[in-house]
């Protein structure tokens, strides 16, 4: 039981039901998949709405979320469906996350996710509303991320030097990697398992390790961890996507 997160779990669900017509709350990720780490991993939320976000209703998803209690707040994620939507997956919906107001898709691995591992917050479960993702959807969808994305991502050098996106492409390659292979979704402490089998560099394994649970920090420069991540994830991706 994460006591804080709980409370500001509740105190958004009270603050979301007057804001915008709630039909179901839904929490994916490492929540859902009881991965999750309190202070260091992100909400991710979903909520089914009634009929599609208007600008005063927009303006009150942004009030709510500048609201709630800070520091977890600024981790709570959520994405805005209208329930006459949920059938295409390239339709984009209105999302907080990161501090900011936009829109996005909600993605074939978050769909999935909600699916096998989603937490009911409110109202009818996901199989009730979401429609299903196949193993062929699932693998086109990974497919063109790590191609289109993250592959384009590896050219440049600058990124590199940050933890997020460290972190983040470490994780996501070998989560994408047992996707493709076996056809499954894993967690992201799965997937730090999995960046072993796969080759991954021991010292930069440890140091995101490290960040998302609190064990021991290798001695490792900045420059030294992107190079090796860069050049790790780019090599991962093209044997996944061969």
């Amino acid at each position: 039981m994460h006591a804080a997160t709980e409370r500001l779990l509740r105190q958004f669900l009270e603050g979301v039901e007057p804001a915008v017509p709630l039909v179901a709350l839904w929490a994916h990720g490492s929540l859902g998949a009881g991965d999750y780490q309190e202070g260091r991993s992100d909400l991710d939320l979903v909520a089914i709405v009634d009929s599609p976000v208007t600008m005063e209703q927009w303006r009150r998803i942004k009030a709510l979320h500048r609201s709630l209690d800070p520091p977890l707040a600024r981790r709570l994620h959520c994405s805005y469906l209208a329930r006459q939507e949920l059938d295409d997956p390239a339709v984009e919906h209105v999302t907080w996350a990161h501090q900011e107001i936009y829109r996005r898709p909600v993605t074939a691995v978050t769909r999935r996710e909600l699916h096998e591992a989603g937490r009911v917050l409110y109202g009818p479960p996901p199989a009730g509303l979401l429609p299903p993702v196949s193993d062929a959807e699932l693998a086109a969808y990974v497919r063109a991320d790590l191609r289109d994305f993250w592959l384009d991502k590896t050219r440049g050098r600058r990124r590199w030097l940050r933890d997020v996106w460290v972190d983040l492409g470490m994780i996501t390659v070998a989560r994408a990697t047992v996707t493709l292979r076996d056809g499954r979704l894993i967690s992201k402490r799965e997937a730090l398992d999995v960046l072993a089998e796969l080759g991954a560099p021991e010292t930069v394994v440890a140091d995101v390790r490290a960040r998302r649970y609190g064990t021991p920090a290798p001695v490792l420069s900045r420059f030294r961890r992107g190079r090796l991540a860069r050049t790790f994830i780019r090599s991962a991706i093209r044997k996944a996507l061969t």
